[in-house]
């Protein structure tokens, strides 16, 4: 297949045409002028004016954590009891597997003879990881549509699902609004990975999955995200670089759109998708730097457990490349730098805090420390970190747009 000079392919051309021809009229002007609480200060900005406040459409969340539901061999005391386990979405039939991670210690980044580097790979330094459980997949849209479209909610509305001990937590956490073309654009929900939604969309989902589960998932630090993806390989991937058709969706064998979760080979820790098929939200903020800031803190020995907590809404990392890219962007230590062209054609103003709209190929998945951090503080790897991300939240839970 010959690669299109501009790395875009034909088909997403298409799609991307297709979708802009289903916006309903005037959508394109759009802009929010309703409610004196909002002043747009920019594209993407928002300043709060000390406007009189609406209630809250959502309850408040308990200040207690869910109960937890029973799910065979969820429960671990140790590492050492730690094994796979399928959960279930609580309420419906949907189950996702996860495997366990061991802790353990490696050379975070790549080094500086590796073929088709990039300086932020750089420098490596030793970090250990403490164990978690990691999703077999990238969280499909068959479980992220009914966090999106609140389809537990409009069940039991409808009286078709029955009333759970967790709803009272899962209903407290902010639901994103309709988008404004589906968000699969053509390429299929059913055992697909979930795609364009921002990072605050993919934490809000992992604080819903938390609530109804009475598990703390979240998403991976970006040392969790590596050291799961080389499962103790130090090459560029981890697996020969001859067999990338065999565990990697890519440009040439993706036929022009993201493939089924799970559809080729695992890596050495059961893991797939890796490489390629969708970008992978990880929790920090993406430096240029690399890993200086690590390596400063590596002196006395290997750094335990590194977040880079993001305080801007651009650049955050994600990792894993895509299936419209080149093997090199799905190297175990090639990363990606969020930016504001991934929500270009959204026609809002301000731009959704839900939709990366021109991210046809980002998406995520979730873990699950074996230590979880007291309910309390779940809030940090779940909730907006950027204010005028918390004040467009705030509005919608009044009800308001």
């Amino acid at each position: 297949m010959t690669r299109p000079s501009n790395g875009i392919s034909a088909q997403r051309r298409q799609r991307g045409a297709a979708a802009a021809n289903t916006l309903p009229l005037g959508l394109a002007a759009l802009v929010l002028a309703s409610g004196a609480a909002l002043a747009l200060t920019g594209d993407d900005g928002v300043q709060d004016t000390g406007a009189d406040q609406a209630p809250s459409v959502y309850p408040d969340l308990p200040g207690a954590p869910p109960p937890a539901t029973e799910v065979d061999g969820a429960t671990a005391e140790s590492a050492d009891e730690m094994q796979a386990y399928s959960e279930v979405l609580t309420g419906t039939e949907l189950t996702f597997d996860l495997v366990p991670i061991p802790g353990g210690t490696f050379l975070l980044g790549s080094p500086a003879d590796e073929a088709d580097r990039k300086d932020h790979e750089g420098p490596q330094v030793e970090v250990t990881v403490s164990p978690f459980w990691m999703a077999t997949t990238e969280t499909t849209w068959d479980t992220y549509s009914q966090f999106m479209d609140s389809m537990d909610k409009k069940l039991r509305e409808r009286g078709a699902a029955e009333a759970l001990p967790q709803d009272a937590w899962a209903d407290a956490v902010s639901r994103p609004t309709p988008p404004y073309v589906p968000m699969d654009f053509g390429m299929g929900t059913d055992g697909y990975p979930a795609i364009c939604m921002t990072q605050f969309a993919a934490k809000q989902y992992t604080k819903w999955l938390s609530m109804k589960t009475g598990r703390f998932y979240r998403l991976p630090t970006e040392a969790e995200w590596e050291y799961a993806c080389r499962a103790g390989t130090t090459g560029p991937f981890s697996f020969p670089a001859d067999e990338v058709n065999e565990y990697g969706v890519w440009f040439d064998n993706s036929d022009g759109q993201y493939q089924p979760v799970g559809s080729l080979k695992p890596n050495g820790f059961g893991l797939h998708d890796m490489h390629g098929n969708v970008l992978e939200w990880c929790i920090d903020a993406f430096s240029e730097d690399g890993y200086a800031d690590f390596a400063a803190l590596a002196e006395d020995g290997p750094v335990v457990d590194p977040v880079r907590w993001p305080d801007a809404l651009y650049p955050r990392v994600a990792r894993g490349g895509h299936w419209d890219d080149d093997p090199d962007a799905l190297r175990s230590a090639a990363r990606r730098a969020s930016n504001e062209s991934w929500k270009m054609q959204d026609p809002q103003l301000p731009k959704s805090i839900w939709y990366h709209t021109d991210a046809e190929w980002l998406g995520f998945r979730v873990v699950r420390p074996l230590d979880p951090p007291p309910f309390e503080e779940w809030g940090r790897w779940h909730d907006a970190d950027v204010e005028k991300i918390t004040i467009i939240q705030d509005r919608q839970r009044r009800g308001e747009r």
